[in-house]
């Protein structure tokens, strides 16, 4: 399998998950009569990001993550963010960077060396880098994303989280 297939669909669907995490959140605070930003600023411990930081690095490890696979650069975002509107606008920036993005980039990947501008001296195979560390930590900062919501009352689930699955029907066992 080709590493585009098997990171790139799925970083456009968690993306779009929490898009939609952002609807409801807005919903919320629409039935509630509060200013949805208030969530913004909300985190689950006093030494983690708040709400937008987490977002803001979620974008940024799935652009990342992808263009380092593809072997381009990644557009680079001012993390300026103030808003859930302007959180909506850069998750899809990064959905469409991702889009930009083909399988025929990625011919090789598993063969590139990954460098960290933040650990200096130190690269990572790509299938390390990917497995190890990138999903990882998209993953680690999507789902404290998702706490802070559901920890402030915003109503989602397991499914809001994983979204559509592509399950089919199989025959009954004989």
């Amino acid at each position: 399998m080709n590493l585009h297939d098997f990171t790139v669909p799925q970083l456009i669907r968690i993306l779009g998950q929490m898009h939609r995490w952002l609807d409801k959140a807005q919903a919320l605070a629409e039935q509630k009569k509060f200013d949805v930003n208030v969530l913004l600023t909300a985190r689950l411990s006093p030494d983690q990001f708040h709400l937008t930081r987490q977002i803001q690095v979620a974008t940024d490890n799935a652009k990342g993550l992808a263009a380092r696979l593809a072997g381009v650069r990644p557009p680079p975002f001012e993390d300026t963010e103030k808003t859930v509107d302007e959180l909506r606008a850069r998750l899809d920036k990064t959905i469409a960077f991702l889009e930009t993005l083909t399988p025929q980039q990625f011919q090789g990947a598993s063969e590139r060396t990954i460098t960290l501008p933040f650990r200096p001296g130190k690269a990572l195979k790509a299938d390390d880098y990917l497995v190890a560390f990138a999903l990882p930590n998209f993953y680690f900062h999507v789902t404290t994303a998702y706490s802070i919501l559901r920890h402030n009352g915003v109503d989602v689930g397991k499914g809001d989280f994983l979204g559509e699955v592509p399950f089919f029907d199989v025959p009954p066992s004989a």
